[in-house]
C-alpha cells in the first residue's frame, strides 16, 4: 500500500480508502461479510475509512465500531459525515444553512456518530452536502471549530454535490476547511479544472469518491443489470444512464494492459 500526506493535517493516509455507503444501505449487503471486508482492508494496509450518519441511518457507523473494537491497538483514520437536516441530496442553491446545517443539528450528529462508532474523537467530520453561499453564514464553522477545541473532531471537510466541483472552490480558498470529497474518475475529470489547483495551493486534502462510477468502471455491469426493489442503483442506473455507461466501459477494456483487471487499472489512473 502507498500512502500520501492528507493536506494540512499531515496524516499519512493510504491511497486507497474504504467507502462504506454500500454496506450500510444497499440491498443484499451481508453484515458479516462487511465486517470481514473491513478487517481485510485494514490488514492489507488501508488506514482510511469513510462513513456517514446517513448510511443506513447509522448502520455503517455501527459496522465500523466492530472494526474499532477488534483492533484496539491499531491506528487508522475515521471520516464521517453529518447529513443535511432537510435530508435532501444534492443541495440546491435556495437551501439556507438553517435548512441543512444549523449549529444544534451539527452538534447532535457529531455526538451521535461518536456513540455509533464507539470513539472519543472522529478524525474528519464532513458536511454531507455543500453550498459555497454558506460561507456568508459562519455559524457552521464556529460550531465545528468549537467541537475541534473539545477534541470531539480533529479536522473539517465538505462533501460536494455531484457534477459541481466548482461549488466548493471558495470554501477551499477560505482556508477554513481541511478536506473536500468530490466525484473523480475516468468519466468525470472536471475537478481538474478549478478545484484541484485550489486544493494544491491551499493545502487542502482531496478524497476522490466514486472512482468506479458506482460500479460501471469495474467492468462487471451489463445493459441488463438490475438491483432489488428499493436499491438506489436502480434510480442511478436508469436506462438512459446504464446503457451508455456500459458502452463507455466496454470501450475502455481494449486499453487495459494485459494481465491487469479493470478495477486495478481504474485505480491506477485515478
Amino acid at each position: 500500500m502507498n500512502y500520501r500526506r492528507f493536506g494540512k493535517t499531515n496524516w499519512k493516509v493510504s491511497e486507497i480508502g474504504y467507502g462504506m455507503w454500500g454496506m450500510g444501505e444497499w440491498k443484499n449487503s451481508d453484515d458479516e461479510e462487511s465486517v470481514n471486508s473491513l478487517q481485510l482492508a485494514l490488514d492489507q494496509g488501508c488506514n482510511f475509512f469513510d462513513t456517514a450518519g446517513s448510511y443506513g441511518d447509522g448502520k455503517s457507523e455501527n459496522l465500523l465500531r466492530e472494526l474499532v473494537r477488534s483492533n484496539p491497538d491499531r491506528d487508522f483514520y475515521i471520516a464521517s459525515k453529518i447529513p443535511p437536516k432537510n435530508d435532501q441530496w444534492p443541495s440546491k442553491r435556495e437551501y439556507s444553512l438553517d435548512d441543512c446545517f444549523p449549529p444544534d443539528h451539527i452538534q447532535k450528529y457529531v455526538e451521535r456518530s461518536l456513540v455509533n462508532i464507539g470513539v472519543d474523537s472522529i478524525d474528519l467530520m464532513q458536511l454531507h452536502t455543500w453550498e459555497d453561499l454558506w460561507l456568508q453564514d459562519d455559524r457552521w464553522i464556529k460550531k465545528l471549530s468549537a467541537l475541534k477545541d473539545q477534541n470531539m473532531i480533529k479536522a473539517v471537510g465538505i462533501s460536494m454535490n455531484r457534477w459541481e466541483p466548482w461549488n466548493g472552490v471558495k470554501a477551499v480558498e477560505s482556508g477554513i476547511i481541511d478536506a473536500v470529497q468530490v466525484i473523480y474518475n475516468i468519466f468525470d475529470q472536471n475537478p481538474e479544472d478549478e478545484l484541484f489547483p485550489a486544493c494544491k495551493k491551499h493545502n487542502v486534502a482531496v478524497i476522490a469518491r466514486c472512482p468506479f462510477d458506482e460500479g460501471t468502471l469495474t467492468g462487471t455491469l451489463t445493459k441488463d443489470s438490475s438491483w432489488p426493489e428499493g436499491d438506489w442503483r436502480n434510480n442511478y442506473f436508469n436506462p438512459e444512464n446504464l446503457i451508455p455507461s456500459v458502452e463507455h466501459a466496454e470501450a475502455l477494456k481494449p486499453l487495459i494492459p494485459e494481465g491487469m483487471s479493470m478495477e486495478a487499472n481504474t485505480l491506477q489512473v485515478v
